[in-house]
């Protein structure tokens, strides 16, 4: 399992999404913000990366009021501070990469608090393309059986390649499908249409080579890092190449 999808079930597991509602919301609706703007559009059908931010706040449950807001923050109405989109990179402990994507209207702030971050947790700031190279940018779409459903992983397998993924990883009653991000909206589209119950469709940094650490205290030191990293406020998404046994990270969402 890759190192995005380690973390995001990860956090699922701790529950940590649902505890923090009120900072998922605000994350959410700067993520509206930025793909609004950055498309130049607030039409969903016409600013695919917007479709995809209002698709995600809308599972989230967030009240449609909100989400059209930030639509219109991101389109320059309402008066409030303009958000930019920046991204840090650094390594954990033990030399383990990592991505952090921000959306913020004081940047000073966010870098002074990301640098913090990253010292208190024994990693490091690095300069822009210091780890940007391990990662490719993906679309990632997640399809996810009922418990106890059958299917054939195969079948769904081949599905997905024929609609035009990159590459597909099974994991229990869960599929994971990797796209070029120009592929995701027709590979999306191809597998809706072929009834497959898509839970998740977002764009993401997937490490090329992850990295098992040779010690528990590394990687353990390197999850705590990466909880705290996107338990900021700016912090919208949080990437690393780091790769963990099972067992490791279930003694890790079971910490408090």
């Amino acid at each position: 399992m890759s190192g995005h999808s380690k973390w995001h079930s990860i956090r699922r597991s701790k529950g940590l999404l649902d505890q923090k509602r009120g900072a998922l919301f605000t994350k959410l609706a700067r993520e509206v913000t930025v793909a609004a703007r950055e498309g130049n559009s607030g039409d969903p059908d016409l600013n695919f990366r917007l479709r995809l931010a209002v698709d995600k706040a809308r599972q989230a449950n967030m009240p449609s009021d909100n989400i059209q807001r930030a639509i219109e923050r991101g389109m320059g109405k309402g008066g409030e501070a303009q958000l930019d989109e920046v991204t840090y990179e650094g390594y954990a402990p033990g030399g383990i990469a990592i991505i952090v994507q921000a959306a913020t209207d004081n940047r000073n702030r966010t870098a002074a608090e990301v640098r913090s971050t990253f010292s208190k947790g024994g990693g490091n700031l690095g300069e822009s393309g210091s780890v940007g190279w391990m990662f490719a940018n993906k679309g990632l779409i997640t399809i996810e059986f009922p418990e106890g459903k059958q299917f054939d992983p195969d079948e769904v397998m081949l599905q997905a390649i024929d609609a035009g993924a990159d590459d597909v990883e099974v994991d229990g009653n869960e599929v994971e499908v990797y796209t070029a991000f120009e592929d995701l909206n027709t590979v999306r589209v191809a597998l809706q249409q072929a009834g497959l119950p898509i839970t998740n469709v977002e764009r993401l940094m997937k490490p090329t080579t992850p990295f098992t650490p040779d010690n528990e205290t590394t990687a353990m030191g390197a999850l705590r890092l990466l909880e705290k990293l996107e338990d900021l406020d700016d912090v919208q998404k949080v990437y690393t190449n780091l790769d963990v046994s099972e067992e490791l990270a279930d003694k890790f969402a079971e910490s408090a």
